[in-house]
């Protein structure tokens, strides 16, 4: 490891960002450009490239397709993306599913396709880029959770027509946090690092516009008093690529502005 200034750099690493064109994307991934980084940006059709567009971001950062949730396509796209650009230094996900259903009204079928679409979609991208790594020698892959992953969304916060986190996005983001854990053990030894981030409160700015009395009771529950800001999230994920976190592996870092405190 080199412990010089240039230890948060990630001068000459590749990171492959999915959902890289979205609301934490977007910031995340000009904070790894900015920190030198070369960046796949991956996302749903057309995003990628209109958000690589309108940043100005080429051609330093480049786009890809890809529906994680089509199981069958990751294998081929890791394959296609690797014989193009070589094995990723970092691998960044932030994808997920959900629905908008009461527990009261989800159905089986709803449960399984969020856990299709979260958790493993999210094993099978971290499995096959993770070998890959491992046979390479070494890599860090950064996957997200978040705070209703170990916590209950407190009802009270949440009046209507807002209505609560459902509880299979919070039972996904859980198997994340183990999933993690599993694989920072199972890649260990090939120097695989395999951590991930839990966001706190960070609605997005169409919520935050027209629910401004929702924002101010999350505001409320937060130690520092307010909501986070979405490039709040870069920093966090630049740190655990770079080597300034070479001996962090199975951690779920809490980025939540002390929420989970109290």
């Amino acid at each position: 490891m080199d412990n010089t200034g240039n230890i948060l750099s990630l001068a000459g690493k590749q990171i492959w960002v999915f959902g890289g064109a979205g609301y934490l994307g977007q910031p995340a991934v000009e904070l790894l450009v900015a920190a030198g980084a070369s960046v796949l940006c991956i996302d749903l059709e057309g995003r990628a490239q209109q958000f690589i567009e309108s940043a100005r971001l080429s051609p330093q950062v480049t786009a890809a397709t890809l529906n994680v949730h089509q199981t069958d396509l990751i294998k081929p796209f890791v394959t296609d993306n690797i014989a193009k650009h070589g094995v990723p230094d970092g691998l960044v996900n932030l994808t997920y599913a959900s629905t908008a259903k009461t527990m009261e009204n989800l159905t089986a079928d709803d449960f399984d396709e969020v856990n299709h679409g979260s958790l493993t979609s999210s094993f099978l991208l971290s499995r096959e880029v993770g070998a890959q790594m491992a046979q390479r020698g070494g890599g860090s892959i950064v996957l997200f959770s978040s705070m209703y992953g170990s916590l209950s969304p407190n009802p009270e916060l949440y009046e209507a027509p807002l209505t609560k986190n459902p509880i299979e996005y919070g039972v996904t983001k859980a198997g994340i946090i183990q999933m993690v854990r599993y694989m920072a053990v199972h890649y260990g030894k090939s120097n695989v690092r395999f951590n991930c981030i839990s966001p706190g409160p960070f609605p997005n700015p169409a919520v935050q516009q027209t629910h401004p009395d929702f924002i101010e009771r999350l505001a409320k529950k937060s130690p520092m008093g307010r909501v986070g800001s979405a490039p709040e999230i870069g920093g966090t994920v630049a740190f655990l690529l770079s080597d300034a976190a070479s001996y962090i592996t199975g951690q779920n870092l809490f980025v939540d502005g002390g929420w989970n405190c109290w």
